[in-house]
Formats: C-alpha cells, sequence, structure tokens
C-alpha cells in the first residue's frame, strides 16, 4: 500500500516536471497540442486493440477454450486506457507501453505465471438409496461439491 502512496505523491510532482520542461523548450500551447495529441493516438490505439482482444476472446469461447491471455490483456488496455487519459508524458508513455502488442503480450505472461488458475468448482445432487424422480421418504439427498484434480495435483497432495 505505501507503493501507490508514493506513486500518487511522486508521480504527479514527476509529470509537472516534465510538462514545465517541455514547455519551457517547445512552448505552451505546443506542449498543450502534444498532450492532446498522445490522447487522441491513445483512443484509436485502444479502440483498435481492444477489438482486436475482444475478438480473440471471442473465438476462444467459442472454441471452448478459457480466454485467460485475452483478459489477462483487456485489463492492461484498461490501464493503458486509464494512463492515456491523465495529463503528462510520464503517463502516456506508459499507456504506450500498455497498448502495444508487444509489451503487453509480455505483461499478460508475466501476470498469467503470478496468478493460479484453480479448477472449475461443479456442484451436483445424490440421492441416496433411489432415484431422482423416487418420491416419498427414501433416502436422504445429499448436495455438495468436487473439483477436478490432476495427477501432479494429487502428487502434490499426497506429499502433504
Amino acid at each position: 500500500m505505501p507503493v501507490f502512496l508514493l506513486l500518487f505523491i511522486v508521480l504527479p510532482i514527476a509529470e509537472m516536471a516534465v510538462l514545465i520542461k517541455v514547455g519551457s523548450l517547445i512552448g505552451v500551447l505546443n506542449t498543450v497540442a502534444l498532450v492532446l495529441l498522445t490522447a487522441v493516438m491513445g483512443a484509436w490505439l485502444l479502440r483498435q486493440q481492444g477489438l482486436a482482444t475482444l475478438l480473440r476472446a471471442n473465438e476462444r469461447l467459442n472454441s471452448g477454450e478459457l480466454p485467460a491471455r485475452e483478459v489477462a490483456e483487456g485489463l492492461i488496455l484498461a490501464v493503458g486506457g486509464a494512463l492515456l487519459l491523465t495529463p503528462g508524458f510520464i503517463t502516456d508513455a506508459a499507456g504506450f507501453l500498455c497498448l502495444l502488442p508487444g509489451t503487453r503480450h509480455w505483461l499478460a505472461a508475466r501476470a498469467l505465471k503470478r496468478l493460479r488458475v484453480s479448477g472449475q468448482t461443479r456442484a451436483f445432487y445424490f440421492r441416496a438409496g433411489g432415484g431422482p424422480f423416487r418420491s416419498g421418504g427414501e433416502g436422504d439427498i445429499i448436495e455438495g461439491e468436487y473439483r477436478e484434480h490432476t495427477e501432479r495435483d494429487h502428487d502434490r497432495l499426497e506429499k502433504k
């Protein structure tokens, strides 16, 4: 948490210093125009890359696969878009890095390595002593959940 607090204090000061320096080099109006240009370019790139990522996620869902990489890239695109909306050159540079396909794929791969996706949990009902349509007081209904485990999960649990 202190990292974010430090980021909210240091980043605006650094942005102001860069804006003042660029403004003194190329002029105030040119600096404002450059900030607006980066915002427009970023919005265009965000729309283009966001649609491409959404289409890839849809293709993976249609083929029955989990679009984990596309979801991670979508989150990175959202962060990049927010950074581009923040006025300043430092946040614009970080936002463009989030929007460029090469760095976005790299960031998504690193994020997915740090996350552990657990198996899907499914609910089921079991009627002891009779079929599901049998009426009367015969048998109890047992409600439960189960998880599918791989051989590696089984070996890991055996070691504990």
